[in-house]
């Protein structure tokens, strides 16, 4: 069996490290590590499962690790990633957001006094820092480093290099703070270890330094390379925007289907960082993508694992079957909220129940009204080639007409025209 920290190589999850020496204090599991998130919403989101990950296999391989919930630092904001200044968020808003991530945590880590020495631990920094004096900060903390070498660092210098936006104060002192909360951790819990993506290298550093300086002690970096899709653009987010771990604000089908559209260029790699499968497993999916791309089993597999890790198996489950109905007549058996995250990306019409009354609903006049052929011709030309689909039933081709024994959920009529051109119209 593989040592955690060549597991770690293997999957490409070390992008720098401080000193070689940290390789022997994963791998004998007694090391206490740390990863610090910015409580900005009530809900992490997929930008953060590298590190949770991160957090996780470290916990499996016997080390302790912290979880830092940013309540003092994400009052201030750090500059790190952000051509622009950050929102600051009042106390009440930090302590709500902190109370929606904890059940999230709780998916990866294990916070139970039974795991001993390994056992996960979630700080909040407002309770060190919000006591902490100006005076004492610039004493205990600040002249242990040069403006010279605030300035170097890379988050810092691309803000100085937009003279139009700039860095406040407020941004330019993050870095000490953060260096701070790694100090206060190491004498607290004897956390020696803080990881994060690679745009966090000097803020991690600088920590590192200062408890080589106020201490005379060793402590460690490890950064973690940016994920990107495949065209070079920040992962993470949908066409919708981020997609967040709170089932109500990304739906477990969305979130299934976020990673079931990962292109074939990146699966293998996010199936080495995101999941616990072997890797020889993965190597299988890798040739597997390469040989039957249409199959997407590598696809299938890190969407199962990540929904299953984040959401549970039976929302895993139900993510399936919905994603398995969306094309065959199952559609017909969805419950109403099911079907409405279905086709959540469809476009809609809403029309009178009464229009289903008599004979029902002409099929090629709905083609032809909710847009999904040009014209009436058009949608009489879908009909008789086969091409128009009722609940993903095919019309016959003499045409057909929608009635009230069609609707699904009470309510619905799933539209087909082609492959996969939907609308969804609601009666009511």
């Amino acid at each position: 069996m593989a040592s955690l920290t060549a597991d770690l190589q293997a999957r490409g999850l070390v992008y720098q490290t401080s000193d070689p020496a940290l390789d022997a204090q994963l791998d004998s599991g007694s090391i206490t590590a740390y990863v610090g998130f910015d409580p900005s919403a009530d809900s992490l989101h997929a930008g953060n499962l590298l590190q949770l990950c991160m957090l996780r296999r470290l916990q499996l391989g016997g080390n302790r690790p912290i979880v830092v919930a940013g309540g003092g630092t994400g009052r201030i904001g750090d500059p790190g990633g952000k051509s622009t200044e950050r929102p600051l968020l009042t106390r009440e808003q930090l302590q709500a957001n902190l109370a929606g991530i904890r059940p999230q945590l709780e998916r990866f880590l294990d916070f139970s006094p039974s795991m001993g020495n390994s056992q996960a631990l979630m700080v909040d920094n407002s309770t060190w820092l919000d006591d902490l004096s100006m005076i004492d900060f610039l004493r205990d903390v600040g002249k242990h480093f040069t403006v010279n070498q605030m300035v170097a660092k890379d988050s810092v210098r691309t803000r100085f290099e937009r003279a139009e936006q700039g860095i406040s104060f407020t941004e330019f002192a993050y870095m000490l703070i953060q260096a701070y909360d790694y100090l206060h951790l190491f004498d607290t819990y004897g956390c020696r270890l803080q990881m994060g993506g690679s745009d966090q290298w000097g803020n991690i550093v600088t920590g590192v330094e200062l408890i080589r300086r106020a201490r005379s002690e060793t402590a460690f970096a490890l950064t973690t390379p940016l994920v990107t899709k495949a065209d070079g653009t920040k992962f993470g987010k949908s066409e919708q925007g981020a997609v967040f771990l709170d089932a109500a604000k990304t739906s477990p089908y969305a979130f299934y289907q976020f990673f079931f559209r990962s292109e074939d260029a990146v699966v293998a790699s996010y199936l080495r960082m995101f999941t616990f499968l072997p890797l020889d497993e993965i190597a299988a999916l890798e040739e597997a993508t390469l040989a039957r791309p249409q199959d997407r089993a590598a696809q299938r597999a890190l969407a199962r694992a990540l929904t299953t890790l984040v959401h549970g198996e039976d929302e895993t489950m139900r993510a399936e079957r919905a994603a398995a109905a969306l094309y065959s007549e199952d559609i017909a058996l969805l419950d109403e909220a099911t079907l409405l995250m279905v086709v959540a990306d469809a476009p809609a019409t809403k029309l009178s129940r009464s229009v289903l009354d008599g004979d029902g609903l002409d099929v090629v006049a709905a083609l032809a009204d909710c847009g999904l052929s040009p014209s009436r011709g058009a949608a009489r030309t879908a009909v008789a080639q086969g091409g128009a689909y009722v609940n993903n039933r095919r019309v016959p081709s003499e045409g057909g007409s929608i009635t009230a024994g069609d609707l699904v959920a009470g309510h619905y009529v799933v539209l087909r025209r082609g492959r996969r051109e939907l609308h969804l119209i609601e009666f009511a």
